[in-house]
Parts: C-alpha cells; structure tokens; sequence
C-alpha cells in the first residue's frame, strides 16, 4: 500500500529478501531484511530541484572545488584543476576490463557544465542532476529536510513489490524485446540503440510503488558504507558507533584511502555485456568523494 504527498511516495515497509546469488560476489548473501515505514522520492533529483537549492544557500560542489596538491602527491600541479569524470563512447570495441577506455577527466566539468566548458543544462532542467559527490547528495537532503535512503530501503523500493526476481519487472531483462528502463542498448561502450544518455526523469514505465527510474539512468547515493559481502548486524556484535567506524574503515581498504558508500539502481551505462547491474540486488562501490557523469541521487525520509 503507498500514499503520496508532494513529489514522494510513502512505503510501509516490511521484510524482504535482499541480494542475490546469481551475478555477483558482493551481492551475496541473499537474507531476510526488514525496514520500516518511509518515504522516498517518486523520482531522482532533478537539474531545477538543484539549481533552487544552490540558488538558496550558494553551496559550491566537490567538483567545482580547488583540489589540494597535498592530497595528490606526485600529481602535476598543472592538472589540479577542477573537474568531474565524464563518460565518452569509443570508436569501436575496447578492452572492457579496463574502465579508463571510456571514461576521461574532464576539466570543468561540474553539475552545471555536465560534459565540460560550453555545456550546458539549460535544456536538461528535467534531467536528474549528476556529477554530484556524496557530500553534495547529503548537503542537499539536508537543505530540504530530508536525508538520503539507505541501501536496504533503496532495494525495497527499487523492487516495486516484485521479490525474489532478478528484475524490478520479473527475471528478463527485456520482456517482449521492450526495455523498461534507461540503460545501455547495443555493443558497449561504442554502439548504443538507447538514450546513450541519461534521460528525463519519468521518461520509462513507473515500478509497482509508483517510482520512476529506481533501475537505470543514473546510479544513486546511499548512506552505507561498501563492503564485498553483505554483513548483517549480526555479523559484527558491537557498540554501534564502533561498528560505524569499522564500517567506514573497512569500505577504504583495498587501497582506497577515501571511504566508500553503496551506489544502487545501475544507470544508462549498464549492459548485459559489461555491467548486468541494472537490478534492484546490484550495487556498485563509489568514493564519497567523486562524482561522475552517471550518478544521481534521490532523497528519503522517515515515515
């Protein structure tokens, strides 16, 4: 059962199976979680909802910011200079083992210039924004006296009523050849037959709650910290401000120094081929530091 107020969508909560046992590692295992009642927004936040917010407090994000040289030891002064990670199709195929064939830095590029100097979101108002580091997500919710959903809730959400499934939709990616959500269509990352971008928020068939572009289009912040396996509370009996702190030291081992928070829903990047993560179970690794050109966010509260 859902209500609605506003742009949100209230869920009563309940208990669900989270994860999956099929792609992969860090989705396992699949176990029994509860949330409680919530509400989430209908959809991602868009370009205008930023704008307004930026407009209020004159808040600068993390991409616009001047980068510390200390912080980049061994780095060319001349290259720290303000900018966001942005994708770009290639040529033809390329070694997908290796990320840094599609993906540049791009000096300049930040939520307002999406792909660099001289772009523009005049004419993507509609569109969630991006390019949007977790303290940016975090500072925005915060403004609207909201917060950011956590993993469990985001899954929840993102399955629409529809558990234990591979898809928000059933177990194909593509029923009857139509694909329900923005992701990647054709031999990535140089054929695309899709959006090849992230599309208006709406633009695909809402899930059972009646949310928009919970699967695909852009990758969204969570509030967890990354770890390889899901851990249940169980999994660490202790103090729960040293279990928080375990956490965030955990999600920056395998020589991450910045911690890592959970990113959910996939984006239009994701492709049977490279990156079958545009599933509710599936969730990506991102530090909170770094924003890129396909990660968005929406925002929760409690209900």
């Amino acid at each position: 059962m859902t209500t609605t107020t506003h742009d949100m969508v209230h869920l009563d909560g309940g208990t669900f199976l989270m994860g999956s046992e099929e792609f992969y590692p860090d989705e396992r295992p699949v176990h029994s979680r509860a949330v409680g009642p919530f509400w989430i927004d209908r959809h991602e936040v868009t370009n205008a909802a930023f704008a307004r917010f930026v407009d209020a407090t004159g808040y600068v994000t993390v991409a616009e910011r001047e980068l510390d040289p200390k912080d980049f030891p061994g780095a060319d002064p001349a290259d720290l200079v303000p900018g966001a990670m942005v994708f770009t199709p290639t040529d033809g195929p390329v070694d997908l083992r290796n990320w840094r064939n599609w993906w540049r830095w791009q000096p300049g590029a930040y939520w307002r210039r999406p792909f660099g100097p001289g772009s523009s979101v005049d004419d993507r108002q509609n569109h969630p924004v991006i390019h949007v580091a977790f303290e940016d997500a975090t500072a925005y919710a915060t403004w609207a006296g909201l917060r950011l959903p956590t993993e469990a809730e985001h899954e929840y959400a993102a399955r629409g009523g529809v558990d234990g499934e591979r898809f928000a939709w059933g177990d194909e990616p593509y029923p009857g050849g139509v694909a329900q959500a923005n992701t990647w269509l054709g031999r990535f990352p140089y054929d695309n037959q899709g959006v090849g971008d992230a599309a208006p928020v709406g633009s695909y068939p809402a899930n059972g709650y009646g949310l928009f572009d919970m699967i695909g289009n852009v990758w969204e912040w969570t509030t967890d910290y990354y770890t390889p396996r899901h851990l249940r509370l169980s999994d660490n009996p202790v103090d729960p401000g040293k279990r928080t702190n375990l956490l965030a030291s955990a999600s920056a081992q395998e020589g991450f120094a910045i911690p890592r928070r959970v990113l959910k829903g996939g984006s239009q990047l994701c492709s049977p081929e490279y990156c079958l993560r545009f599933r509710p179970a599936a969730r990506s690794p991102q530090a909170e530091d770094t924003g890129m050109s396909h990660i968005g966010f929406r925002c929760a509260k409690d209900g």
